[in-house]
């Protein structure tokens, strides 16, 4: 059984910083590509960021380049978030997911995370 477990979501002043860890078990987690979605109320799901499974690879977002990284540890089956300068519309749930580097690129990773919710006050 897979599962993603999201944690480091909450509540931030803008211009604040969070972490978010998602740790994965039930695959071999060296061997998948790792995705960041959000979420926002009333908004289409958007990809964040992905990382390929080596980590040599990296997408972003153009709304979150230069202010989000995204990387992982595959001796710890985690992959991390990190989001500084965060702005009032970075708003949303965020969901880890795990499948191929194309399937998260495209929309379709077949393994989702709960996710968990972040807030930026203005």
């Amino acid at each position: 059984q897979v599962q993603l477990v999201e944690s480091g979501g909450g509540l931030v002043q803008a211009g604040g910083s969070l972490r978010l860890s998602c740790v994965v078990s039930g695959i071999t987690f060296s061997g998948n590509a790792m995705g960041w979605y959000r979420q926002a109320p009333g908004k289409q799901r958007e990809l964040v960021a992905a990382i390929s499974s080596s980590g040599g690879t990296t997408n972003y977002a153009d709304s979150v380049k230069g202010r989000f990284t995204i990387s992982r540890d595959n001796a710890k089956n985690t992959v991390w978030l990190q989001m500084n300068s965060l702005k009032p519309e970075d708003t949303a749930v965020y969901y880890c997911t795990t499948d191929r580097f194309l399937s998260i690129l495209h929309g379709r990773p077949a393994y989702w995370g709960q996710g968990t919710q972040v807030t930026v006050s203005s």
